[in-house]
């Protein structure tokens, strides 16, 4: 006998997206079987999109593009060899990808008091559940939002834009396949706010007036560009344009003003989106001042142990009358009492300053007299030190090149000797190239340490670099020293070293520290830059590059930090690496809301609960749903993965009680149950009469099955409830069976069949594409059997 033919590899599940290719296969021991596909127990034949091929021993079903009709049980058969498997179809939602580039990468800019307008349109399978957040706050509708939603597009449309209306927005789509956020910027510009003040009189005389304001605190959106200043005279209607400042300038004087008048001064500010409401002033009275304005600051002319000489330049403004001397006074550095040096005014503009205490430093200020009085002091002298001349430091010791490279030089050295340099303050360095003559100073301020890295210098050149010495005498005699640069390191192209350690999905709870660190080699050094969802990361992100590493860390982690950071290395020849990773702050779920429970089909008892608050930023929330038929019994789980807020519970036993309990969870754990306080029960059926047929003796009354009432075919809407009935007669009363495709439903729980009395009906609580197919209701009893046929269409909610 020809041995037996078997299975050596079975069909397996698939699960693909809508759109894409899908394969099932199966490897037999002979190759001379042929064999039949069947879907949901029909042969097929032949089917749109579907190829079958035979390769040896090898027997593939080919799906090009997978459409929800290839959803559904499929089944090999050849000979004495069966396997079966099933291709789920997933369709989450989506958006067109240019359309999503457009929205993600640039803002929406409206100007204020114009309608906004922002549709999304989407595909996907039905229903798609569409949320709108701003500031991780869900939107509803009010008096100027609205929120819209249909199967193809949801869309947010605001009356009347205001500035509080730009920020980051959320758009989540989600349905039974999968989640999609979209965010994306909304910027309203407007017209400036008014200057802030109140506007400061800086000076006023008989001559003219300076006032002073502070910028705006908002801009509307748009930088200022200029202020515009106006002046209105006490007593007239009309306001006079003085001039107008750049955006730098907050300050302006004006000399349109007469001795003894008084005036109002506005101002506004101005930006590309128009001109702001007017900041006024006080009044302002143009009076000329009698006592002499402030000279500029003493300079220091010579010290010693216990004296200072200071001169001074008379003040630009004499007042009402010529200056007749001067006034000096003097504080010690660090403290803030000012004591007179004189008694009486000096006719000189220097002043020898005695009895000092040797080692202090001082102040000193002048104040100008005329006839009306002494005038405003000056701005304090540059502070100066009671003592003896000092000698400018020594030459520094041993300097050396301590480290190079091919753009870079590294010099240290030692102090001047203890007889040169005991008061020395800092050092400075100069360089120049071998072709130049001139000296370049490397540092700003004078450098604390003994040591300083030039940088920037040219590989293979020659250069001269010389340190001095400086105290408060000035600067000591240069050291100088020749330094040659080397040849600049192999040009290495920017590349990440991504291995295992670096996730490309990571899960943080919020409050704990985002922290990626990131290896690369490059050579020269690449410009590194991080990005969160292809913009410059907030000011909460620190990036720290060093020795090859590049490493992100965001203290303190909020909702709003998850998204899809990238780093990109880039050197001068413009060669590019990036590495995208995505990060989702989450935290433990919260309880999901109230439960209640309603018996829609008979036997089965549908559970409700409001969502848990966490939705409105977890997109990887799910509910499990829990029960038991005692108050201290154990808890079973009855549904789990469960990405809406409903779950019909259907093997409800009449007479017992049930309590449920309902769990948010996320990839971080589950939240606090809530849960049923009352029991559920569906109470018994009870027989409220029966009816006794007469016995008629030699008179047989048995009559097989019969429909009095047919099966009617049905297209029903993806989603909905489906209800098939038929009437049936027949005696004894026939035992009725329900069929899909030739399959047995008795023990699906997915489908309900009652019989009241003959009238037989099948339910199915929420259609999908898989409950497509042949329906047949079968009755039976001693005398007979019949069956009737009937065949039922999904169609999607489109």
């Amino acid at each position: 006998a020809a041995p037996r033919c078997y299975i050596n590899k079975r069909l397996l599940n698939v699960t693909v997206l809508k759109g894409e290719p899908a394969e099932l296969s199966c490897t037999v021991s002979k190759d001379d079987v042929t064999g039949t596909w069947f879907k949901d127990g029909l042969k097929l034949t032949s089917m749109d999109g579907v190829i079958f091929e035979k390769d040896g021993l090898v027997h593939k079903l080919i799906i090009n593009k997978t459409e929800d009709i290839h959803a559904g049980k499929y089944r090999f058969q050849g000979g004495d060899i069966k396997t079966e498997a099933s291709i789920f179809v997933k369709d989450p939602p989506q958006v067109d990808e240019v359309l999503l580039k457009n929205l993600t990468s640039v803002p929406t800019v409206a100007k204020a008091g114009q309608p906004v307008k922002i549709k999304i349109p989407f595909e996907g399978r039905l229903p798609v559940r569409a949320t709108w957040l701003k500031d991780r706050m869900e939107l509803a509708d009010d008096t100027r939002i609205r929120i819209d939603k249909t199967d193809a597009f949801t869309m947010l449309s605001i009356a009347s834009s205001e500035r509080k209306d730009c920020g980051d927005y959320k758009v989540r789509l989600k349905n039974d396949s999968g989640v999609l956020e979209i965010n994306l910027k909304l910027v309203v510009v407007d017209k400036p706010q008014p200057p802030v003040g109140p506007i400061k009189i800086v000076e006023s005389s008989a001559n003219d007036i300076t006032i002073q304001w502070k910028p705006p605190k908002d801009n509307g959106g748009k930088a200022v560009q200029s202020y515009i200043i106006e002046r209105q005279q006490v007593g007239k209607n009309d306001w006079v344009t003085l001039g107008e400042t750049p955006r730098s300038c907050t300050t302006f004087t004006t000399n349109k003003v007469e001795q003894d008048m008084s005036y109002y001064f506005r101002v506004r500010a101005v930006s590309a989106e128009g001109t702001s409401d007017a900041l006024e002033s006080e009044e302002v009275k143009a009076v000329g001042k009698a006592s002499p304005s402030a000279p500029d600051p003493p300079e220091i002319v010579s010290a010693s142990k216990d004296t200072i000489t200071i001169s001074w330049k008379a003040p630009r403004k004499t007042g009402s009358s010529r200056i007749v001397g001067y006034m000096v006074q003097k504080r010690k550095k660090g403290t803030i009492i000012w004591l007179p040096v004189n008694n009486g005014p000096i006719a000189d503009k220097k002043l020898k300053v005695t009895n000092l205490k040797k080692g202090l430093q001082y102040e000193f200020r002048v104040a100008a007299v005329n006839a009306a009085g002494v005038g405003d002091p000056s701005e304090p002298s540059q502070p100066a030190f009671a003592r003896d001349s000092m000698k400018s430091p020594g030459q520094v010791q041993d300097l050396k090149v301590s480290n190079s490279d091919s753009t870079s030089v590294t010099l240290t050295w030692k102090r001047p000797e203890a007889k040169d340099g005991s008061d020395v303050k800092g050092y400075e360095v100069e360089m120049r190239s071998s072709n130049n003559l001139n000296w370049t100073k490397c540092n700003a301020r004078p450098i604390e340490v003994t040591s300083y890295t030039v940088k920037g210098l040219q590989a293979k050149e020659t250069y001269f670099l010389r340190v001095r010495a400086l105290n408060d005498s000035g600067l000591g005699e240069a050291v100088e020293l020749e330094a040659c640069v080397g040849a600049a390191p192999p040009v290495v192209s920017p590349r990440l070293l991504i291995d295992d350690t670096v996730k490309s999905f990571l899960v943080i709870r919020a409050g704990n520290t985002i922290r990626v660190t990131i290896p690369f080699e490059a050579s020269p050094d690449p410009v590194v830059t991080w990005l969160k969802d292809g913009l410059p990361l907030s000011k909460r992100a620190t990036i720290t590059t060093k020795d090859g590493i590049t490493q992100l860390q965001v203290r303190a982690a909020e909702f709003t930090d998850s998204g899809t950071y990238t780093v990109e290395l880039q050197n001068g020849l413009g060669k590019k690496e990036t590495f995208s990773f995505q990060v989702q702050v989450t935290d433990t779920p919260q309880s999901p809301g109230p439960i209640r429970l309603n018996e829609n089909v008979p036997n089965a008892v549908t559970v409700t609960w409001e969502p848990s608050a966490s939705e409105k930023w977890e997109s990887n929330l799910y509910y499990t749903v829990l029960k038991r038929e005692s108050q201290k019994g154990l808890w079973h789980v009855v549904g789990d993965l469960i990405y809406t807020n409903k779950f019909t519970f259907t093997k409800v036993i009449p007479g017992r009680d049930y309590y449920f309990r309902v769990v948010a969870k996320n990839d971080l754990g589950a939240s606090s149950p809530s849960e049923t306080v009352q029991p559920w029960r569906i109470q018994k059926p009870k027989a409220e009469f029966q009816v006794k047929p007469q016995k008629y003796r030699g008179v047989n009354h048995n009559q097989p099955p019969r429909f009095l009432v047919p099966l009617k075919p049905h297209v029903v809407i993806t989603g909905s409830e489906c209800h098939m009935s038929c009437a049936v007669g027949g005696h004894p009363p026939p035992k009725i069976t329900w069929y899909k495709d030739n399959r047995d439903l008795s023990n699906d729980p997915t489908y309900f069949s009652t019989n009241d009395f003959g009238v037989c009906s099948l339910v199915i609580l929420s259609v999908s594409k898989l409950d497509e197919g042949e329906y047949m209701v079968e009755a039976t009893n001693e005398s007979g059997r019949a069956f009737n046929k009937a065949f039922l269409t999904i169609k999607g909610n489109s």
